[in-house]
């Protein structure tokens, strides 16, 4: 009997611990896939994805734009695949949407709670026609940068904003530059809205990651063309550092104005869902390099899907 109270006292402990540090997010998270962890691994080992491995060899190749072509799904709302090339072959693919504001509402939704992976919230959300991780958030599954959905402000009410927003009224919405720091002023008004970063894209037509890193993850980023129209796009593989997707959008044939970088890695999710037409893509990958040593991110459930804690969603305007 002592040693089961004490064993029930160690439990108890973990879960009280857990509660404070991660709330209701970090119970759904082991339950959803056994936790996170990161193992070392050489920069060819077959863990890692084929763009991942092409990445990480020395000199890292420059990739280009392959061929594409935009479908119109829906009056204002087309979608198109766009090749990663390097050397001729194949090496990741961004699924882009690109999308009329004037047709079309975009909400930003957090769900803190970690219940919520890319079916989860079709299921939630069944008249979006597109569903992609949004901003950053904290342990709690709370916003961790400036935000607003449907209305209410959450995020924090001091930050400090270089990068850039996405923000949407029921006028329209825009990617805004905001290395004058003045992310209040981008934000009001706004009915749904989230700071990310780092703006790849800025309005000076540059790009605005100077450093490139040993970071590779899936990537999902929000952008403006400069006819006006949103532009969202996930990679399906993890080639991609932040400096050379940055570098690599501004040369695409996307004519993108502004591009802004959204929370990467395996929550990179997207789903993109009409009457005859499914698109669907379940993140995986994310490794870091740390002293010289590749970190290969794993979870114990390897089947699992991850938890979207902040997402936007794109949905028809009632008429």
């Amino acid at each position: 009997m002592a040693i089961l109270a004490l064993l029930l006292l160690a439990v108890a402990a973990i879960c009280w611990w857990i509660w404070e540090r991660n709330g209701a997010y970090g119970f759904h998270v082991l339950a959803r896939r056994g936790g996170t962890y990161w193992v070392n691994v050489n920069p060819d080992d077959a863990r890692l994805s084929p763009g991942m491995r092409v990445a990480l060899s020395v000199p890292v190749p420059t990739a280009s734009a392959g061929p594409m072509t935009w479908q119109e799904r829906e009056q204002g709302f087309e979608v198109a695949e766009l090749p990663v090339m390097v050397d001729g072959r194949e090496l990741d693919r961004i699924l882009l949407a690109r999308i009329d504001s004037a047709r079309y509402r975009f909400v930003v939704r957090n769900a803190p709670a970690g219940d919520k992976g890319i079916d989860e919230w079709e299921r939630a959300v069944p008249q979006a026609r597109l569903i992609v991780n949004g901003s950053f958030f904290g342990l709690k599954g709370l916003p961790d940068t400036p935000f607003i959905s449907e209305g209410t402000v959450m995020g924090p009410s001091k930050y400090n904003a270089r990068a850039g927003a996405f923000v949407a009224d029921q006028n329209g919405a825009g990617v805004r530059d905001l290395r004058d720091g003045n992310w209040r002023q981008a934000l009001a008004g706004a009915s749904n809205a989230m700071v990310s970063y780092p703006l790849l894209i800025g309005d000076d037509g540059q790009t605005h990651v100077k450093t490139d890193s040993g970071w590779l993850a899936n990537r999902s980023f929000v952008a403006q063309d400069r006819q006006g129209r949103i532009i969202i796009g996930t990679t399906r593989d993890a080639f991609f550092s932040l400096a050379r997707l940055a570098q690599f959008l501004k040369e695409s044939p996307l004519d993108l104005k502004v591009a802004l970088n959204l929370d990467g890695g395996p929550l990179a999710c997207q789903s993109v869902r009409f009457p005859g037409y499914e698109r669907k893509l379940y993140a995986l990958w994310e490794s870091q390099m740390v002293d010289n040593q590749v970190k290969l991110l794993r979870w114990p459930l390897s089947d699992a899907t991850w938890a979207m804690a902040v997402v936007l969603t794109v949905e028809p305007k009632s008429d």
